[in-house]
């Protein structure tokens, strides 16, 4: 009878033991549940917050930004038709090969869709242009810019206050 009794306080606390592990396992793996619900709230949170900014925040390659910019500047007057599509395209050709020339204007045209303001196009991307740019290829931009302007239907005045602002943000000086 002792020999049960001992049988028996081994098997209770083996169950006792393995229930309290289990128990402990199962919130172990609930905390990690939670922590990765967490994380996966603030990043989706983050881009959110990004994507409701704007499309630009998502600019991080300087071809995209450049035919964003040039883009938003001459449909300022009206919708960017297929010829000075084709003028853009052509001008972003020089400075990337066919795939990421398509790219950068797909994604152009889609952002100024997205944005109607100008100001703020120039304001987001010319500082990031600017870094990013030596001096001759800001200039080449903005020859870039005025080649885009004349090509095309016909040609479009870009506004002297966004040439001026334009300027100044990439970092010449203006009078």
């Amino acid at each position: 009878m002792p020999f049960l009794i001992a049988i028996l306080g081994v098997l209770g606390a083996a169950a006792f033991w393995y229930y309290r592990m289990k128990a402990m396992n199962d919130a172990a793996r609930e905390v990690a549940d939670v922590v990765g619900r967490v994380q996966g709230n603030i990043r989706r949170k983050k881009l959110r917050k990004q994507a409701a900014l704007s499309p630009l925040t998502a600019i991080d390659d300087p071809v995209v930004a450049a035919a964003t910019l040039i883009t938003s500047i001459v449909s300022e007057n009206g919708p960017v038709l297929p010829q000075r599509e084709a003028v853009i395209r052509e001008v972003i050709s020089g400075i990337a090969d066919k795939k990421k020339t398509d790219e950068a204007v797909i994604y152009a045209k889609w952002a100024v869709s997205q944005i109607d303001d100008t100001t703020l196009v120039i304001d987001k991307l010319a500082p990031f242009l600017r870094g990013r740019l030596d001096p001759n290829e800001r200039e080449d931009l903005l020859r870039m810019l005025n080649r885009v302007a004349q090509g095309g239907e016909q040609s479009v005045k870009v506004a002297d206050q966004r040439m001026l602002r334009l300027r100044q943000k990439l970092g010449f000086e203006v009078n």
